[in-house]
């Protein structure tokens, strides 16, 4: 009886360590302010009436820097499970990345110079809640950065059986 509390209070405790590891690196109040440099094309981005039989769909924001100095992107993540989101920047992509404390979230560190492009791939899948996921969606993807608050990138969608 006692081996079996010693191993559920140390299963217990490593979930804990990595939920820690995982969260977001900000405060909620910082990730409503906008980085200014970083300029997004089309910050919220609407699907439109979607199929969860037709499945995954997917949508790429473009985000210029528009400052003098190299921005980093230091995580990204999505706000459901339903949603990945993953960082091009030239050829290279890194990702996917999820939702906190349901996948690992390393740490990106990517700089952006000034006035580079690059690419944020966002892919959802419509079926992924099952029927209790039909009507109006939304979801947001946010992208941690070094210029002091978080880039959100949102898409709506209203999902069909």
């Amino acid at each position: 009886m006692t081996k079996n509390i010693i191993i559920i209070g140390i299963t217990i405790l490593f979930m804990a360590g990595i939920v820690w590891i995982a969260r977001p690196d900000s405060s909620y109040e910082s990730l409503t302010a906008p980085a200014e440099n970083l300029i997004v094309e089309n910050g919220n981005f609407n699907f439109g009436e979607i199929s969860m039989a037709d499945g995954i769909v997917s949508h790429v924001f473009r985000i210029r820097n528009s400052g003098d100095e190299p921005i980093t992107i230091k995580k990204m993540y999505t706000s459901c499970m339903c949603t990945t989101a993953s960082l091009m920047i030239g050829e290279k992509e890194f990702g996917p990345y999820g939702m906190p404390g349901h996948v690992f979230m390393p740490s990106i560190n990517r700089e952006v110079a000034p006035g580079e492009k690059v690419s944020v791939k966002v892919v959802f899948d419509p079926a992924a809640h099952g029927p209790a996921g039909i009507g109006p969606t939304e979801r947001t993807v946010f992208l941690e950065n070094s210029a002091g608050g978080a880039v959100n990138l949102q898409f709506s969608a209203l999902i069909r059986p």
